[in-house]
């Protein structure tokens, strides 16, 4: 099998990864945070929080899938 070399992701992608992750956290807590069953506002961003910091960790999972399967799909197409 061929082994190729894998270069070190760049500090612009780091950032870009961060910010959409950052957004992503902020809407899904907003969204969230209407469905909650209370009438304190401190629990009600708790638990859209909570909620949301899930959601958000799928939400990274699947761009850094999407971003490893572009970079093999580039990678193919080299060869």
């Amino acid at each position: 099998m061929d082994q190729y070399e894998l270069k070190p992701r760049g500090r612009a992608t780091l950032a870009v990864d961060a910010l959409l992750t950052l957004a992503v956290f902020v809407l899904f807590t907003w969204i969230c945070s209407g469905h909650v069953p209370s009438n304190d506002p401190v629990e009600i961003w708790f638990w859209g929080a909570v909620t949301a910091s899930c959601l958000t960790a799928v939400f990274w999972l699947g761009l850094q899938m999407f971003r490893a399967v572009r970079r093999a799909q580039r990678e193919a197409e080299r060869k």
